[in-house]
This record gives structure tokens, sequence and C-alpha cells, in this order.
């Protein structure tokens, strides 16, 4: 990669950089050098005084205008993409417990390179490049791959908004070695069916496996929902530690069918859970049931900034109703993976729940994703899993 240009940021606008944040916005931007910069060149930050800050990527067309890659003068530009894919690898392996070859191998931002995730699952790799930048990196990320891991598939599935934000369309492809549609791997000794033709994001939800370990060692002897339950890993999880009764609901039919080969791939009769296909909403709004445990993990509610209002009604809704269905003595552990919903917001949604339905919940536990998807200190807005385990205080 070659530096392109120059940025030069306005009075005052250098303290989140300085601070640890790769984002800058385009309000924060004086001059650009040349003028001519296009969606992924790279570029060297500046401050007013021509202090160098580090280097990053621009895109001129978006509000985060700048991600940052590098802070200061620590790395060159040949070097960056190499050391940052190490330097994750080395991570996950210190951190990836014995049990488990399903995992974030890099987390965009949290890793240092703004826009690309990989997720690991057994022998593939499946990679998002969701911004301009990041689009550039791949045949460089490609080849990293194959020298660290040396899957037996390296496949591509960037899509979504942020690559439309970015000028990009959806790109979905094999780059490298066999073509796999799906693979079975291992989370904490429990074995999941991941589909990667037709599965969310790169195939599945890593970013909760410490949050279903958590069940599997709550859940014995309970009454159990799996709301939103999409492929039963909390579902397995609650199995595996003892649960006596166990209700899993989810609105997609395809999801249902993965979480009951998920259930037959760890020797659980199809009897053994209740399999739903309907919306979490009006099932805990209407049903007479009580559970000892109800674990709510909803599609993001907001998914730009506009949507946060509406987003808040809807988990205070929704949580309302879950609380509503608690046992007493329950517990409820509740999510919001809505990134432009923040955690404090959240909370602030299920505490109005709470004095809705005159419940007396008390907090356990604040939940966020597990460890292998790191967010820098200085980068609030790369926290989006918020997470609660809350317990009726009966």
């Amino acid at each position: 990669m070659t530096i392109a240009g120059r940025i030069f940021l306005r009075a005052e606008r250098d303290r989140p950089v300085r601070g640890g944040n790769p984002w800058i916005f385009s309000q924060a931007i004086g001059r650009a050098d040349p003028q001519s910069l296009i969606a992924g060149d790279w570029v060297e930050v500046y401050d007013i005084g021509g202090d160098l800050l580090g280097l990053g990527y621009v895109n001129p067309q978006t509000t985060i205008a700048v991600r940052m890659l590098t802070f200061g003068p620590s790395l060159a530009p040949d070097e960056i993409i190499a050391h940052r894919m190490r330097r994750a690898f080395d991570l996950r392996a210190r951190i990836i417990p014995a049990g488990t070859d399903c995992y974030r191998l890099l987390n965009g931002d949290g890793d240092g390179l703004s826009g690309v995730v990989i997720d690991r699952y057994g022998e593939v790799a499946v990679m998002q490049l969701l911004t301009a930048g990041a689009d550039r990196m791949r045949d460089t990320i490609v080849l990293q791959l194959q020298e660290l891991i040396g899957p037996r598939s390296i496949i591509e599935r960037s899509q979504g908004a942020v690559r439309r934000q970015e000028g990009l369309s959806d790109r979905v492809a094999n780059l490298a070695g066999e073509p796999v549609s799906e693979i079975v791997v291992n989370e904490n000794g429990i074995r999941l069916l991941v589909d990667f033709d037709h599965g969310q994001k790169t195939g599945a939800f890593v970013d909760q496996r410490d949050n279903r370990l958590y069940v599997r060692h709550f859940a014995e002897g309970l009454r159990v929902l799996d709301a939103c339950c999409y492929s039963g890993g909390f579902t397995l999880n609650a199995l595996a530690g003892g649960a006596a009764q166990v209700t899993a609901i989810d609105t997609s039919a395809r999801a249902l069918g993965w979480a009951l080969r998920n259930l037959e791939l760890n020797g659980y009769a199809a009897g053994r859970v209740n399999l739903l296909e309907g919306d979490a909403a009006p099932f805990l709004a209407t049903t007479s049931e009580r559970f000892d445990l109800i674990i709510l993990d909803p599609p993001p509610f907001a998914r730009s900034l506009k949507d946060a209002q509406r987003a808040a009604h809807l988990y205070t809704d929704l949580n309302a109703y879950a609380m509503r269905a608690l046992a007493p003595g329950g517990a409820l552990m509740t999510f919001s993976c809505s990134a432009h919903f923040h955690g404090e917001d959240f909370v602030r949604a299920v505490r109005i729940a709470q004095s809705k339905v005159g419940r007396n919940l008390r907090t356990l536990d604040r939940l966020g994703p597990a460890p292998d998807h790191p967010v820098l200190l200085g980068h609030p807005e790369g926290e989006y899993l918020s997470g609660l385990m809350l317990a009726d205080l009966g």
C-alpha cells in the first residue's frame, strides 16, 4: 500500500485521535492534499501544527472520512496488514478456550484494521470487507490468512448498509481453496452447524460464546425460554447445563431447521425442545407460561442513529413482556446488539420496563461480547453488544 496524500485536521480536532479513537469525522478535517483523494486512498494524518498523528485511509464521501490504521510513526505502510493480522492471531491463541474452533480472528478497529472482520470456523475463514479502504486490502489479507492458518477455504461475505454508504456493492465469493457451503464446528464442546450460504453475518454469531456458556452454568433444573433463538446456541447450552425444560422461538423457519439439526448433532431428541416459529414479542405478551430463565437476544432495533428513539420503545416493551413472563425469583438475560443504541441507553430502557411491570430485579452481571471481539479503549463507538443478567428479587 502506498501513501496517496495528507490530511490536516482543524484546530482542537485532534484530541479524539490522540486519545486512541480511529474514526475522524468529516467536520474535523481542515484540508486535504491533494484534493483529488478517492475512497480507499491511504493518507498521513497531521494536526493543524503539522505534527504527524498517524496513518489511515480516506473516504471523502462518507461521514467517517478517515479511519486510522496506526497512531504516530509506528509502522511502515507495507508492514501494517501483516503486523495487525499476526498480532490478532497471537491474541486468539491465548484467549480461545480448548474445545472451541469457531471465533473472531480479527475484529476491525479493535485489532487495528478498520473495516476488516474475519471469523474462523474450523478449517474455513470467512471475511467481511466493509469499507472502501478495507476492500483494497483483499489480496494481501488472503495471502496473510494462507500463511497464518492455511485454511481449507477463504470465503468473502461483504454485505450490508456500511458498504452501501461507502459506495460499494455487496460481494460474496470464494476467494481461495475449495467451495464450502456448510461446516460443523465446536464451541466449548458443543457441536454447531454453520451455513455459509444462508447464515447471518459470516455464518453464525460467535460474539455470544461466553454468554452461552454462562447459561450452561446457570440453567440446571430451570424452565428456560430462548427467545430469538436463531440456530439454538443458547438452547444447547441450557440443555448441556441440565435445564428441566426448554422452549425456543424464532421468526425464521430456516433458523429453526438449523436448531433441529444442532440438537441431533449433540445427541438430543427433537422432542427435547419445544421449537416455535413466531415473533418473540407477541408470544411473551400473551403466554400463560412462566419461565425460570428467559434469554432475550433480538436482532438490532437501531440500524442507524435516527432509529434510536424507536429502539428505546421497542427494547422497553420487549423486556416488559419478558419480565411479566418470569416466574417468581426467575432470571432474565437480555441483550441489545444495536451499535447506534448505547449501553447506558439500553440499561435505561430495561429499568423503565421494570417500573412498568412492577418487578424488582437485581443486576447479577453486565454482559458483552467474548474477548475475541476487542474494542479500542478510546473508541466507544466500537461497542455494540450490551447485555444484562438480572434476577427477580421475589
